[in-house]
């Protein structure tokens, strides 16, 4: 159900005379659950509506006909509630959270709702018969679909879940169904890995191009671990080998449907694949091809601003660019080249290990305010000057200025006593920008 809190004034749903108050019960009789019923039957020339009257209570059925980029005009009362995670995943990074932090951190959210509209990945553990029907019949595609394993017997152990097991036949059925589909993996050593990946991959890649491409990352282990399942971290070795397997299956598939995280490149100490290897970038924000991107970005955006020639700045600064263990490894080329392209630059990499989630957590986003401010103050007491520092987005809640540990960036500065913070919030391109300015 949908209550109408705005209808915008000569627009069909005026005309039609609905008004706020009111509620869209169904569409084509079909019951309206949110907002996504309306986005989908809004687009059609043709549907019914049954819509509640808010001064009668009476029920009526509303045609409606128009053209297919027309708008209704409709505004409707947000409903906050998310489908919620039935798992207990043996890798579960919020189960190795500590006490203390914001709210939403903890949320284990498994809403396909939300993987159509956000891109969040979903097991589909929760979901019934009924909402994979309502998935092909609005046809909510793409989704981002957390497959781990297909072998159903090792899936329920996985996910500690016992209808996990029925992951084939779900993504069978959205595939026939016209939804599209991108896949990830979370590697746990020993468990889905080998064999079981190797099945896993090739039974995904039966689907393609359907499912688009399958992810694998590692598993994020944090010192927070007391009574849970026992995971082996990821050494060099095993990157190796990992990513020599998935080269193996990708050859054997004629295209790049395995796409791994950028951190077994790192562990490997493998040079990563070029932009092409990543296709669209589909997978970004799941660490997957984000380095390639950044290196490219940095090398146009020099290329763009130096015209190969000397950056003069009109005074020297010295900068201080805040990356995890993992980024500070393969980001140290893209300092030299900054300070040999910008006359009057000293750009540092202040490279920050997390104490507050373990030394074993190495990447830059899951970095806390209070272990950067911590790292930056050893950089000072140790004699390095500071003019400004360079924080990535990925550090702080996105659209607000607030790290993981709760403190905020106007206490981050007051507290470091830096006084030029910048955020880059714009890849390779924006830390030039920032870069090359005084």
């Amino acid at each position: 159900m949908l209550k109408v809190t705005k209808v915008k004034k000569n627009s069909i749903a005026y005309e039609l005379g609905i008004e706020a108050g009111d509620e869209i019960l169904a569409f084509d009789t079909f019951a309206c659950e949110d907002e996504l019923d309306y986005l989908y039957y809004s687009s059609l020339s043709n549907f019914s509506m049954t819509v509640k009257d808010h001064r009668s209570g009476e029920k009526s059925e509303i045609r409606v006909e128009k053209d297919e980029d027309e708008e209704m005009g409709l505004a409707f009362e947000k409903d906050t509630a998310l489908k919620t995670c039935h798992n207990r995943c043996l890798f579960c990074f919020v189960d190795q959270m500590p006490k203390g932090m914001r709210e939403s951190l903890y949320v284990k959210d498994d809403d396909y709702g939300m993987s159509f509209t956000c891109g969040n990945f979903v097991t589909l553990t929760n979901l019934s018969d009924e909402g994979l029907e309502r998935i092909v019949r609005l046809q909510l595609s793409p989704l981002y679909v957390s497959v781990h394993a297909l072998n159903p017997e090792l899936r329920c152990k996985l996910l500690r879940n016992r209808f996990a097991g029925k992951i084939v036949e779900q993504i069978d059925r959205l595939v026939k169904g016209g939804i599209e589909l991108h896949c990830q993996a979370v590697i746990v050593p020993n468990m889905n890995d080998g064999d079981e990946f190797a099945y896993t991959a090739r039974k995904l890649f039966s689907y393609y191009p359907a499912v688009r491409e399958l992810a694998c990352v590692p598993t994020g282990l944090t010192k927070y671990r007391d009574g849970l399942h026992e995971i082996q971290d990821v050494d060099k070795e095993y990157s190796e080998k990992f990513l020599d397997l998935i080269d193996a299956l990708n050859a054997e598939f004629g295209v790049r449907f395995i796409q791994p995280a950028d951190e077994y490149f790192v562990k490997a100490e493998r040079d990563f694949p070029s932009m092409e290897f990543y296709g669209d970038f589909e997978q970004i924000e799941n660490g997957v091809g984000m380095t390639s991107k950044f290196l490219n970005e940095v090398d146009q955006a020099f290329e763009k601003y130096t015209k190969n020639k000397k950056i003069m700045l009109k005074k020297p600064k010295k900068s201080v660019w805040v990356n995890g263990v993992s980024a500070s490894k393969i980001l140290s080329g893209v300092a030299q080249k900054a300070t040999s392209l910008v006359d009057g630059l000293d750009l540092r990499i202040l490279t920050v290990e997390n104490e507050f989630f373990g030394k074993t957590v190495t990447c830059t986003g899951l970095l806390t305010g209070k272990d950067i401010l911590s790292a930056v103050e050893k950089y000072k007491t140790d004699g390095g000057e500071i003019d400004e520092i360079i924080l990535p987005k990925d550090v702080l809640k996105e659209f607000d200025e607030v790290f993981l540990c709760g403190m905020t960036l106007k206490e981050f500065k007051n507290r470091s006593k830096i006084k030029r913070i910048c955020v880059n919030r714009d890849g390779g391109n924006g830390l030039v920008e920032i870069l090359i300015r005084n």
